[in-house]
């Protein structure tokens, strides 16, 4: 455990000192796109964040092969190689878009060539665990297409579900924690190799994720972009990809006694098919409603509008920071609700404790829907918005004198612009995107 703690030291430390040159060097060569209709964020904001987080990611390989408890995974297994030539590939398909803006088709094709150049080293599903069914062994073809697909997907719900300062890294650091738990298990507690480069997988966009959301909480400073989001996607597949096709049921010596206490037994095997699903659930629920939504209005299934999970909170009446903490309690509690089931599936009291926490995540939801009010002995307690409001007699008083102010132009952003690298503006167009002057 010191040493993944000290991989993601690294890792996190390389990401955040980055940040701050990438963020210069965006906005130099001019990586910082007018804002659109859908865009949340008022000011026009740099992107090419990916940049650091792909250095975090060689920095904390770099790390990992010179320490000696993890330098095994590198020795026996071909799959850290095969991680970082996807990422690298990603990586500057992403950059690419952050500069030129590249068509959706192009980065789709993107998407299945690095998860193609991964399958090609040895990064690919060999055989699924089915309940009910046993071990069924996957053919070279059968295989690849389903790795492919397991890594479109989750690099699209991790890019859509980026909308908001810090949503997206904060979801998938959530994520690649209960995954880290969940292999570390299997690695040391079953004495299984195969779990070894997941374990590091996941550690290391830990870091990554850490190190990146210090500079993009709300109000951002910098966004991953494409470059940032898809290649947090890829890692966060290739860790299932790893741990699912990899890992043989029969290691863990569970298909004894009962059928019941088998059944029970084999939930380490079997969840491994659920819990690549769980940590990505909203963003895999926000793509699918995407896509219904667009072919429903006869819409291109990429077409960007203001429907995503995070914009509905945003108009139920949440704050920027309010929204993504929402969304950050229901991945939390779907992740790491799976990972306890699968230690522990015979206790009703992980059920118990899940469904109570889903029912304050449905009250902190619908809080905005009402707004009760205190009664006038806690007042003094209580927040300004749930006191109850005081009227003002209406004293009538001479009109004043009508002054006429000048328009403040808000500061165009530039590389000498104040809100590129200074301080951001204090006069600033409140009117929404998109909207008629």
């Amino acid at each position: 455990m010191r040493d993944y703690l000290l991989t993601l030291c690294v890792t996190a430390a390389v990401t955040y000192l980055l940040t701050g040159p990438v963020r210069k060097f965006a906005i130099a060569t001019g990586a910082m796109p007018e804002i659109r209709a859908r865009d949340v964020h008022r000011e026009p904001t740099p992107r090419l964040g990916g940049i650091a987080m792909f250095f975090g990611l060689c920095a904390g390989l770099l790390v990992a092969d010179h320490l000696q408890n993890l330098n095994s995974v590198f020795e026996l297994s071909n799959e850290p190689r095969a991680l970082l030539s996807g990422a690298a590939l990603i990586w500057l398909i992403g950059v690419l878009d952050d500069k030129f803006e590249l068509d959706a088709l192009i980065k789709l094709g993107a998407q299945m060539i690095s998860a193609g150049v991964m399958v090609a080293q040895g990064l690919t599903i060999l055989w699924l665990p089915i309940p009910g069914v046993g071990v069924v062994s996957l053919t070279p073809w059968q295989g690849t297409l389903l790795t492919v697909a397991l890594v479109v997907l989750t690099i699209n719900a991790v890019n859509f579900v980026d909308g908001l300062d810090g949503l997206a890294a904060g979801m998938v650091c959530i994520a690649a924690a209960a995954f880290f738990l969940y292999a570390y298990r299997l690695w040391y507690g079953y004495t299984i190799e195969a779990a070894a480069p997941a374990t590091l997988f996941t550690v290391i966009l830990m870091g990554m994720c850490l190190g990146f959301l210090p500079h993009n909480m709300h109000p951002a400073r910098i966004f991953m972009g494409d470059s940032g989001s898809m290649l947090i996607g890829l890692i966060l597949a290739a860790s299932a990809i790893s741990i699912t096709g990899q890992v043989d049921p029969d290691a863990l010596k569970i298909f004894e006694g009962s059928t019941r206490e088998a059944t029970h037994a084999a939930l380490p095997v079997f969840i491994p098919l659920v819990l690549p699903l769980t940590i990505i659930a909203i963003p895999m629920a926000d793509l699918i409603l995407a896509i219904v939504r667009r072919t429903w209005k006869g819409q291109s299934p990429f077409a960007a509008d203001r429907g995503h999970l995070h914009h509905r909170l945003l108009e139920i009446g949440h704050s920027h920071s309010r929204a993504v903490l929402i969304m950050y309690f229901w991945s939390a509690l779907i992740a790491f609700g799976t990972l306890a089931y699968s230690v522990h599936s015979a206790s009703m009291w992980i059920v118990l404790c899940v469904v109570a926490l889903s029912a304050i995540g449905l009250v902190l939801l619908l809080l905005p829907r009402f707004t009760p009010r205190a009664p006038r002995w806690a007042e003094s307690v209580v927040p300004p918005r749930y006191r109850r409001r005081k009227r003002v007699p209406v004293v009538e008083a001479a009109p004043d004198p009508v002054v006429v102010e000048e328009e403040r132009i808000p500061v165009p952003a530039g590389i000498n612009g104040a809100t590129a690298i200074g301080n951001r503006g204090r006069f600033t167009d409140r009117r929404k995107a998109g909207t008629p002057s």
